[in-house]
């Protein structure tokens, strides 16, 4: 068995403060409960969703948390991404498979779960130096409430999608396929020698995507699905009113029937709101795609993107 799907990602900030109000007023995200006390206490702190040592907890549906924002005094991006799996043998043998392969691989503690609200927890890295924390018996409590409506789709199909900048792209597909157990959707040629995959590990149509654009490591976007059109329409209101650089405009995405606009977030990389992805099943079988776009979605061409890497510190394998 190989991973279920996307179900936290944590990032790195100067000043997580300025994820709060991106992350409730933008998105539309609700305060996550911070990990750590017993799930039968009450939460405390002084702020919904703020740890102790300053992280922010976001939420976008029953599970307890979904972004974590860390401070870093040096560094701003990816500080790891938390892939489930099913239960506590299938994340040993995932282990047992990484470590046999020459990766790292390690089975976290009881307290190093505690700190993530999961049951079991275990490490790894990918080729490109993005930290993975596999896990399983995720937090779940009742409650969710976006300010502004939103509904984010999400359950077995993880929380969205990650599409990533790699420098050794064949490794990276190595890793993800023969290690993890991703599948390959779709793939574009956008250019010579370059290249973006999109692999799934459930009915998403893509839960990691690699792109061969740029010699660098780093995030690209971050999906968030939502349920309709007037949600994705009702964001990009409110992401024109404070003030956030649209990078590529309202349009649909030809592989993956996507209905979406892309953000600039806070901190260098974008994320996508959309609606309306077709689902994948079983018997699905890669395609080769053409043009990336049905209409729309201008500032996403390739020189765009390589443009935006440009901007982007690479992050260095381990």
């Amino acid at each position: 068995m190989g991973v279920l799907g996307l179900g936290y990602l944590g990032f790195a900030a100067p000043n997580p403060e300025q994820w709060r109000s991106y992350a409730l007023d933008v998105i539309g995200l609700a305060p996550g409960r911070v990990p750590g006390p017993p799930a039968y206490l009450p939460e405390a702190g002084a702020r919904a969703g703020e740890g102790a040592d300053g992280t922010l907890y976001f939420r976008m549906d029953d599970w307890s948390w979904r972004i974590a924002v860390h401070p870093d005094a040096q560094t701003a991006g990816l500080l790891y991404m938390g892939l489930e799996v099913r239960g506590q043998r299938e994340l040993e043998d995932m282990l047992a498979r990484l470590a046999a392969a020459g990766h790292e691989a390690r089975l976290g503690t009881v307290s190093e779960a505690a700190a993530r609200a999961v049951t079991g927890i275990g490490y790894t890295r990918d080729p490109a130096g993005n930290a993975i924390e596999l896990f399983y018996g995720p937090l779940i409590i009742d409650g969710f409430a976006s300010a502004f409506g939103m509904s984010f789709l999400t359950g077995d199909m993880g929380l969205g999608h990650i599409n990533l900048f790699v420098a050794d792209f064949d490794a990276c597909e190595r890793f993800y396929l023969d290690m993890l157990g991703f599948r390959l959707t779709d793939y574009y040629h956008v250019g010579d020698q370059m290249t973006v995959n999109f692999y799934h590990v459930n009915s998403r149509h893509h839960t990691v995507g690699l792109m061969k654009l740029a010699p660098v490591n780093a995030v690209h976007h971050v999906l968030f699905e939502v349920e309709s059109v007037d949600m994705v329409g009702k964001a990009l209101d409110r992401a024109m009113a404070a003030g956030c650089r649209i990078t590529a405009s309202l349009g649909r995405h030809s592989n993956d029937n996507m209905l979406s606009f892309y953000m600039a977030s806070p901190f260098g990389f974008e994320v996508e709101i959309g609606c309306e992805a077709i689902r994948v099943g079983p018997d699905w079988t890669p395609r080769f795609r053409g043009p990336g776009d049905v209409w729309g979605h201008h500032g996403l061409t390739a020189a765009d993107i390589q443009e935006a890497a440009a901007g982007i510190k690479t992050k260095e394998p381990a």
